[in-house]
């Protein structure tokens, strides 16, 4: 019988056994309901999605994927987890589609679903642009994606559900963790805050909190299972129980996580620095646990700029937060975002921004070109020229690579606390192994002939031996009386 003379009933049936052979298919081959490869493009925030977007997809029967699956394109479900931030990245969600679109046609079960902020903003374009997709869904609906997936099965076509209500957070889905030994476990999602050039607030909604409860029984749960490290996460985490009343609510976290036993290093991303208040210093200060690292977003040097970005503190406001935690914490290593050519930039605001960066010498900063985002006001300000946006990325990104390089080498000779996370790209040629220390740079250490070789959740005490701009080396020599020492 031809499908569109069918009833509804009869293709749901047909439908029904489809899926049921498919699923018995797979189950023969041990791919489960399907392999499954979840891309991600953006922040922790989507990397943290994309671990729920995992766990979804296990629980409803699906496997990830091997590399070697990866790399030969042997899938049977590509999800792309997406980021709205900044123009390049949406160019590269298409071009990538494109790619993938070649894979169904030699894969027709093959299976492509796109979720993140792309799909919360554009989700309609997403189907036009790329009708081979077969489910787009928001940030707030990662629960429906395995569900949506069986109906565009069922009815061969593209399914949409882009929810613009917080019905649940993505924190009470299940989760499979890229890392045993690292775990991501937002406190908040959204934004209160309206900057000029962002347009998070208008695809991740208004700030919403969890209950301090529900997170530290969350971050229990990843310590219980194995985790030694927690990110806590969230668009503006300082902000973190002002819808309450409670300007202290994210210091007594810091402090609460000091207390669960078994939990070894605490970090946060990103805090705003026109909430950032005396009490966190403190508690990072006074929390054992708590890490001497702070990621604290300037974005410019400038005044001037930084009101037409309307974001609500001055230069001073800035470098007073800075100095106020090296003084509490001298050990403390601080990171920033920079964007250059915004709306309006002079050569004289775009130098005390390089001023500002020789003055408070951060230990990195993710420099930027300004990308107008449709929707947002920056996106209808007069533009810089490319060429001269350009010149002055690369000036900055020049200067802090500088100041980056001199930062890691006040490393040398110093022993460090390492967390093994495994094995970086080149380590397995150089047979070292990988982790962070605690403030957060990446260590390669290198064992010792005859000594113990640190197994992944290790700790190894080691003293620093070479620096480059974006890692440190660890050869220790014990016999030299340098430190190599593993403790679990």
């Amino acid at each position: 019988m031809n499908e569109d003379m069918m009833t509804a009933e009869e293709k749901q049936n047909l439908a029904d056994k489809d899926e049921s052979q498919l699923s018995r298919d797979c189950q023969e081959t041990g791919r489960g309901r399907g392999v499954y490869y979840v891309h991600t493009l953006g922040c922790q925030m989507n990397v943290h999605d994309s671990e729920r977007i995992a766990g979804v997809l296990e629980a409803d029967g699906y496997v990830k994927a091997t590399r070697r699956q990866i790399e030969n394109n042997d899938l049977d479900l590509i999800v792309m987890n997406t980021c709205a931030v900044r123009e390049n990245a949406s160019n590269r969600m298409y071009g990538t589609l494109g790619q993938w679109a070649e894979l169904k046609r030699e894969r027709p079960g093959l299976q492509i679903a796109v979720g993140g902020c792309m799909a919360q903003k554009d989700r309609r374009r997403i189907v036009q642009r790329a009708p081979w997709v077969d489910a787009v869904f928001g940030t707030k609906n990662i629960g429906s994606l395995t569900g949506l997936l069986k109906k565009a099965r069922l009815e061969n076509r593209s399914q949409v559900q882009v929810a613009t209500d917080l019905d649940y957070f993505p924190s009470q889905l299940p989760a499979a963790r890229a890392s045993r030994v690292s775990s991501w476990v937002a406190i908040s999602v959204g934004c209160n805050n309206t900057c000029t050039f962002c347009i998070v607030p208008s695809v991740r909604g208004k700030e919403r909190d969890r209950r301090p409860g529900d997170i530290l029984d969350e971050i229990q749960r990843c310590v219980d299972a194995g985790a030694k490290e927690i990110t806590l996460l969230g668009q503006n985490v300082n902000s973190y129980g002002y819808s309450t009343g409670d300007r202290y609510a994210f210091s007594k976290l810091l402090r609460a996580c000091g207390k669960i036993d078994g939990l070894k290093r605490v970090r946060f991303t990103s805090p705003h620095p026109a909430a950032f208040t005396d009490d966190v210093i403190e508690a990072m200060a006074e929390t054992d646990n708590v890490m001497h690292q702070l990621h604290m977003p300037l974005q410019s040097g400038s005044d001037r700029i930084l009101r037409a970005m309307r974001r609500s503190y001055r230069v001073s406001r800035f470098k007073g937060i800075i100095d106020k935690v090296r003084a509490a914490m001298p050990d403390a290593q601080i990171t920033t975002d920079i964007i250059v050519g915004f709306p309006g930039e002079t050569e004289d605001d775009f130098q005390q921004t390089m001023d500002l960066l020789r003055q408070i010498r951060f230990s990195s900063a993710y420099t930027f070109e300004y990308s107008p985002r449709p929707g947002t006001p920056a996106a209808l300000m007069e533009q810089i020229p490319p060429e001269v946006m350009r010149d002055r990325y690369t000036r900055l990104h020049d200067m802090q690579e500088t100041i980056t390089a001199q930062e890691m080498q006040k490393f040398l000779g110093r022993t460090v606390e390492v967390l093994v996370t495994g094995q970086g790209r080149k380590d397995s040629n150089t047979h070292r192994v990988t982790g962070r220390e605690r403030t957060g740079a990446l260590v390669h250490i290198g064992v010792p002939a005859g000594q113990e070789i640190p197994q992944t959740g290790d700790f190894v005490d080691c003293t620093v031996t070479d620096s480059s701009r974006h890692y440190l080396l660890a050869d220790p020599q014990p016999e030299a009386g340098q430190v190599y020492k593993v403790h679990h």
